[in-house]
């Protein structure tokens, strides 16, 4: 790949499998952000739920995903197939939507997330396996970024739908989860149909034990450097539902609610997939020290913002950050985990950042209730300084990590 190659015309160099695989994510962030773009509120609003609960739903749903992930992208190593689990994971999703529209209480909308996550969390080590499996190394940045934009498309689109149908159902939120279901089993049918399992590359090893002391160390410590400053970055990534909370505190009418998540997803789509061919021919490390100061910096306009300019520059700027550092993060664990580890290793990455983002999210939860939004933020610009401290410290430590042709080394 030529550095001055437009990354436009790289896209019908990607292969069908990542842009099916892209679709397939698309379809269920329609269905699910839908739900989740109006979720908060209606336990707020509706359920007269406390920001408390709110914050722990949020953290629960996302850890369970995490946790669940560790196992499914281990036993896909194990059984040396990714797209089983994936398609079970996007089926299970999709029985759960219904579920939403049917709630009657706070404890069966927390029963429909956790089952939900559940779903997320069978599918996404393995799915973001059989991406670095099917990605040509050259093109690994602009794969894990075009699946990125691709799943970020659906995630505005979803809130866009949600906004149009609260409009024209005056407000009902079941009917607008009832439409939500539709996508989720139009994205669990591509995945069977049209997403084909790679052939496995000649010459790896059987994993037998992925969890075992000895193959924990096969990953690698250039693995783990990435897992620890990814962790403590986490811990300042709260969940995007106190941006909503704190746009509808500002002023923002309930039926313009879901536009939050448009703004946010609307950036980070445009930047998630430029960013991964970027990080094909530069430094990685370097594009994900501006995503960690971007973030810094959103969260202190959050945190100062006295209206809806204020806050709308907020959102702008996170959406920026999830767009310079979610796809460049995937693939720093493609560049340094062995290929036939690639399962255990997303799984390992998400736990620890799953369990990192339940405590954010619980933390950034009681930081509202007792000290107010802005205490909630600073403490997030806070965090992430820290992660930042530890990316720099990394890239001390380990000086070739990220490198341009990292990605060839594999």
């Amino acid at each position: 790949m030529s550095p001055t190659t437009p990354p436009l015309s790289l896209l019908r160099d990607i292969p069908s499998g990542i842009w099916a695989l892209g679709f397939v994510s698309l379809l269920m962030d329609v269905s699910s952000e839908m739900i989740h773009a109006l979720l908060p509120v209606y336990l707020v609003t509706v359920l007269s739920a406390s920001m408390v609960a709110v914050g722990f739903i949020e953290g629960i749903a996302e850890a369970t995903a995490s946790i669940v992930k560790v196992f499914s992208g281990a036993l896909s190593d194990w059984l040396g197939k990714r797209k089983l689990l994936a398609a079970i994971g996007y089926g299970l999703a999709a029985c759960t939507k219904p579920i939403f529209p049917l709630a009657s209480s706070v404890g069966w909308l927390v029963a429909a997330r956790f089952i939900d996550r559940i779903g997320k969390g069978i599918r996404g080590a393995p799915r973001d396996a059989l991406v670095a499996d099917i990605a040509p190394n050259h093109l690994r940045g602009a794969s894990f970024g075009l699946r990125q934009s691709l799943d970020t498309i659906g995630g505005f689109l979803g809130p866009a739908l949600g906004i149009f149908l609260m409009w024209l159902t005056l407000d009902h939120f079941q009917a607008v989860f009832w439409i939500a279901v539709i996508p989720a089993f139009l994205s669990f049918g591509l995945i069977l149909f049209a997403v084909h399992e790679p052939t496995r590359q000649p010459g790896l090893r059987q994993v037998r034990s992925p969890f075992s002391r000895a193959e924990l160390r096969q990953l690698g410590s250039s693995y783990w450097w990435v897992v620890g400053f990814a962790t403590v970055f986490a811990l300042a990534r709260f969940s995007a539902a106190f941006l909503i909370l704190r746009a509808q505190a500002l002023g923002l009418p309930l039926v313009l609610i879901p536009m939050v998540l448009v703004v946010m997803n609307v950036v980070y789509a445009l930047a998630a997939y430029p960013v991964g061919v970027l990080s094909d021919r530069f430094n990685r490390m370097t594009i994900l020290t501006a995503g960690f100061a971007i973030l810094i910096v959103a969260d202190a306009v959050l945190a100062i913002a006295g209206g809806l300019a204020g806050v709308t520059l907020g959102i702008v700027l996170w959406g920026l950050h999830m767009g310079f550092t979610q796809g460049l993060l995937a693939t720093l664990v493609a560049d340094t985990a062995p290929p036939e580890l690639r399962g255990t290793a997303y799984g390992m990455f998400n736990l620890t950042g799953g369990l990192a983002a339940l405590a954010a999210s619980v933390l950034a939860g009681e930081l509202w209730d007792h000290l107010g939004a802005p205490a909630t933020f600073l403490s997030g610009a806070g965090l992430t300084a820290a992660a930042l401290f530890g990316l720099m410290l990394v890239r001390r430590l380990v000086p070739g990590l990220g490198g341009s042709r990292s990605a060839n080394s594999r």
